[in-house]
């Protein structure tokens, strides 16, 4: 290749071989690089030059060639000829396939890092320029969607001089002259069709904005540009009857992809989006999206998932919009988002969602959801007067999500994140507002925190205590958590002493079977801090004992169990009563820890405290150390009154068991002794002597004067056991109460004085009787 003969080199690349002959050889002897550097040789010789460039087209599609390229720089001395005079057009097609395949088949990182000059940007414009203003052809258009897909690619790299070249400016230009008139000369008289290529270009297009916009420095082109201006033109309902360049499924996939664009660049362009009275137009999009207004939606593309039918992608990518919006944390377009009524119209937008379930699209539902209540708790934090508007019907629809089945949670398709979005509104929109914290507490959430919490989940754990010590600054909380029943009637006491184990066992704290203090010097150390070595920090930097307050949840269940008085918590085992030691005195061991901790920093740093100071700090060391043991000791004494209390159950339920067991035996005795008498002859003699020596033994042995005497016991009776009272009971005959055709009236009769059984008397008239029959009386003889 190196012989200046035409004839030579042509023949080269034309001799014919086995396909795997020439593959194999090609990786083996290294072609590939072979071919790349003959490419600076041809610089002028279009003929020679097209035939190498077949040859590297062809041994790009294996990655051994593409890597032995990518070594000998092809990618740069490609692009940088891309725009060379070429009447064929085969220079561009094969040069732009070539990148392609080194893209695909060897390190992405190293091709566009050769790309990444100013040489080759400047190539890639002027070939896109070229393509865009003068391609007419259906070749012509996918060669160009083919460059920018290239240099979006390139454009993700932040060194690449996109900005430099005057690539970024005409990109900026081709995307929005559409929406935004323009008098620029490079699209007067552009227009772009409804063409496949057109349509895929113009996607394309505002990919590359995203991308572009991370780069600081592109926010001025952007505002010249009027980007933000051009995107919102799609922020809006259909207008029936209107002729638009696209077709309905064109511009509605179109309309979500300028939406979600809005999300990455109108952050950065603040006074653009509050010109264009962005969050009136977001919202006014957003009624439209909740109304009952026909709409057939194509659901097409990755940005119309789940809208097929529905308006449910175009809320999503809104709510995204304004979502990214309102953490900015910018007071004006805040105070605006409120005074146009976004508070009311998102709990709305919410009860509406849930009063028409939609389990098809749940996942995107979910999300909707989600980003909604994010969006109430970045309008209403640190704003009393936000938290009242939120007000009652805000929190009904925080409960109503927190009564979701804690089966859900492991769905995937969102009810975690739905969760951890509630959750941060009750911190937000709730809490710090009485009459809301008060509705709050009426309608039992504490009560569904306290389930969350039971659900011992990791991952909420930390949020939900949070917000449990925030709660109990509200006086009536107390009462709510005390009365909380869990499984197996749990406190939320017992709970949260049950999950300051869990913590303690998973940090690899030392303590022994009982739960019971081991080290007293360093009572809650973790394992963690005893693999860390103590440095010195400066004052502004929080050292391991003071990161260990943040970083675990033992804090915060201290903050909760002291604020519920740590005297009167219902339903503790001793086990829980041990465990309270420990974090009753949870500050204490602290504050220890940190002085224990500025007294070895003292050591390392080689200084000697004066006498004072050192007096000072061996009376908190050892009073620490102090208030360790008598916690340890206090912990013994509990559990040796556990131990001692359970010999006394153990001896009381075997008396318990001896008695039962005494009174089997004499039931069997007495059964034995029954048995006897009434097969034995002689038996039931000697029992019945007994028993009325038994009898005549209970009697008084000086009778009082007058006294009548009445005989106990039955003549002729021939059992052993005691007679009960026998009464017989006969019909009353029938010449006593005159038969059934007798005088049946009743009233009141004149009762015989003497006794004996029912007679007939004649009635008795009585003052003032009423002229009614007068019924028949009768006396009861006394038996």
């Amino acid at each position: 290749m190196k012989i200046p003969s035409s004839e030579l080199r042509i023949q080269i690349c034309y001799q014919q071989a086995s396909s795997s002959y020439k593959i194999q050889m090609a990786e083996v002897g290294g072609l590939a690089k072979t071919m790349v550097q003959a490419m600076h040789l041809l610089e002028n010789q279009l003929v020679e030059k097209l035939w190498v460039l077949k040859v590297l087209q062809h041994l790009s599609t294996s990655e051994v060639n593409c890597t032995l390229m990518m070594k000998a720089q092809a990618a740069s001395g490609i692009c940088a000829h891309l725009n060379d005079p070429d009447p064929s057009g085969q220079v561009l097609f094969r040069s732009s396939e070539i990148l392609w395949n080194l893209l695909e088949k060897s390190s992405k990182e190293e091709i566009i890092q050769q790309l990444s000059n100013f040489e080759c940007l400047l190539a890639l414009k002027e070939v896109f320029k070229n393509l865009f203003m003068r391609g007419f052809s259906h070749y012509d258009h996918q060669l160009r969607n083919d460059i920018l897909v290239i240099t979006t690619i390139i454009a993700q790299n932040p060194e690449a001089p996109m900005i430099e070249c005057g690539f970024t400016k005409d990109l900026i230009l081709f995307a929005t002259f559409n929406e935004v008139k323009s008098q620029n000369p490079l699209v007067k008289g552009l227009k772009l069709s409804n063409s496949y290529e057109d349509f895929e270009l113009k996607k394309l297009l505002f990919n590359i904005i995203v991308i572009l916009c991370k780069d600081l420095p592109t926010t001025q082109l952007l505002i010249e540009g009027k980007v933000v201006l051009a995107l919102f033109t799609y922020v809006k309902k259909p207008e029936k009857h209107k002729i638009i360049e696209w077709s309905a499924a064109q511009h509605e996939e179109l309309q979500l992809h300028a939406i979600a664009t809005l999300s990455s660049v109108a952050p950065l362009l603040i006074e653009e989006y509050m010109s264009c009275q962005g969050n009136a137009r977001v919202l006014a999009f957003l009624e439209w999206c909740e109304s009952e207004d026909p709409f057939c939606s194509h659901g097409n593309s990755f940005h119309g998932t789940g809208g097929r039918g529905n308006k449910f992608a175009q809320m999503r990518y809104s709510l995204r919009l304004l979502r990214a919006m309102v953490y900015l944390e910018d007071k004006t377009i805040n105070t605006d988002l409120c005074e146009k009524g976004a508070i009311q119209q998102m709990i709305g937008i919410f009860k509406n969602i849930i009063s028409k379930p939609n389990e098809k699209e749940e996942a995107i539902v979910l999300e909707i959801q989600s980003d909604i209540l994010l969006i109430l708790s970045g309008l209403c934090e640190h704003h009393i007067q936000r938290k009242e508007i939120f007000g009652t019907e805000g929190v009904d629809i925080i409960l109503h999500v927190m009564k979701t089945d804690p089966k859900k949670l492991q769905s995937g398709l969102g009810h975690n994140v739905l969760l951890f979005s509630t959750l941060d509104s009750i911190w937000c929109c709730i809490l710090g507002c009485y009459p809301s914290e008060d509705y709050f507490l009426e309608k039992e959430g504490i009560f569904l925190l306290l389930d969350l919490l039971a659900l011992n989940q990791k991952k909420f754990c930390n949020l939900i205590l949070g917000i449990m010590v925030e709660f109990c600054d509200n006086p009536k909380t107390a009462a709510h958590v005390n009365v909380w029943r869990g499984k197996k009637n749990q406190t939320a006491a017992s709970l949260l002493i049950k999950l300051w184990r869990k913590e303690e066992k998973e940090l690899g704290v030392k303590r022994d079977k009982n739960g019971k203090i081991i080290d007293t010097k360093r009572p809650l150390f973790t394992s963690f801090q005893e693999e860390q070595k103590i440095m010195p920090l400066p004052a502004n930097c929080p050292s391991i004992a003071v990161m260990d307050v943040a970083e675990n949840i033992r804090a915060k269940i201290y903050a909760v169990l002291d604020k519920l008085d740590f005297e009167n918590l219902p339903g503790l085992s001793t086990e829980d009563f041990v465990t309270l030691c420990i974090i009753h005195r949870y500050l204490d061991f602290k504050i220890g820890e940190i002085w224990n901790e500025i007294y070895e920093e003292i050591k390392l740093e080689k200084l000697r405290p004066v006498s004072t100071d050192q007096k000072i700090l061996d009376t908190i060391t050892t009073a620490s150390e102090n208030i360790g043991k008598m916690v340890a000791s206090l912990q013994s004494e509990m559990i040796e009154s556990q131990a001692r209390q359970d010999v006394q159950n153990e001896q009381k339920a075997y008396a318990k068991i001896q008695a039962t067991h005494k009174q089997r035996e004499l039931a069997n005795k007495s059964w034995e002794n029954f048995v006897a008498r009434t097969s034995n002859a002689k038996m039931l003699k000697k029992a019945k002597r007994l028993q009325e020596k038994a009898i005549e033994s209970s009697r008084y042995i000086k009778r009082p004067q007058n006294a009548i005497l009445h005989q106990t016991d039955i003549k002729g009776l021939n059992t052993t056991v005691p007679s009960g009272p026998v009464v017989t009971v006969k019909s009353t005959p029938a010449r006593l109460i005159g038969g059934p055709l007798a005088d049946t009236e009743l009233a009141l009769k004149k009762l015989p004085i003497r006794g004996g059984a029912f007679q007939k008397v004649k009635a008795v008239k009585t003052v003032d009787e009423p002229k009614k029959s007068i019924p028949t009386s009768y006396t009861l003889e006394t038996f």
